[in-house]
């Protein structure tokens, strides 16, 4: 059942002119044309420290995609303090762990939301061990499953810098966005991630430089897309 998503943070959805929404629609589009020959299907969204905006910017960049007509699921993966369902208004009492723990098929668990196009798999309960769940050949499975039923797949991690979940979904994936929150991110902690992203062979698209200061009304909201952590 779809709900009413009145999150103020949610701004490709409640407000699709703003410049804001505008550069969530460009950051949807270097992504798609960030390598040709291999098509971007699967997406991690993660990050450095928490609060640092992943969360806020995957929801945003779901709805783009949805808005394009793709059909979009987005999961969070982040199983030690998840908040996704939250944006999206919904229960977080059956998601990803049910599924990897063989309690209930992945359809069982996909939730509409009220967005077209756009449908979500929650968290659910905390497990005791994130990252063997997260790692293990179940997780894998799922995500092919997955891909044979959505055009774009986007996974909310934990910051890669608390826990290796993030990780381990990363090396799974596509590729993966970095967020950075400008005046909170070290730059020595951008290259720590990169370097881990590098180690377990993921493919860094880019990053989102978050709370940038724009010089007007129509910079973007990203930067330095498809460059590594450690570039000027």
């Amino acid at each position: 059942m779809s709900r009413q998503i009145n999150d103020k943070k949610l701004i490709t959805y409640l407000n699709p002119d703003s410049p804001i929404s505008e550069a969530y629609r460009s950051l949807r589009t270097n992504i798609q044309f960030s390598s040709v020959d291999e098509p971007v299907q699967t997406i991690i969204v993660t990050s450095a420290d928490s609060g640092d905006g992943k969360t806020t910017t995957i929801a945003n960049l779901a709805v783009a995609y949805a808005q394009e007509g793709k059909r979009v699921l987005v999961v969070d993966a982040d199983l030690r303090k998840p908040s996704l369902h939250a944006l999206f208004s919904q229960s977080n009492q059956i998601g990803l762990t049910n599924i990897l723990t063989n309690q209930v098929a992945w359809q069982e668990a996909v939730r509409e939301t009220k967005i077209d196009n756009l449908e979500f798999i929650g968290s659910g309960p905390t497990p005791p061990n994130p990252s063997e769940i997260l790692g293990s050949k179940r997780m894998k499975a799922l995500i092919e499953e997955l891909k044979g039923q959505f055009d774009i797949i986007l996974f909310d991690a934990p910051p890669a810098l608390i826990v290796t979940d993030g990780l381990v979904v990363a090396s799974m994936c596509d590729g993966v966005v970095f967020v950075i929150n400008v005046g909170t991110t070290k730059r020595g902690q951008a290259e720590k991630v990169y370097a881990s992203l590098e180690h377990v062979k993921a493919r860094v698209l880019g990053a989102v430089l978050n709370n940038k200061k724009r010089k007007d009304k129509d910079a973007f909201y990203y930067r330095y897309y498809g460059k590594t952590a450690g570039s000027n």
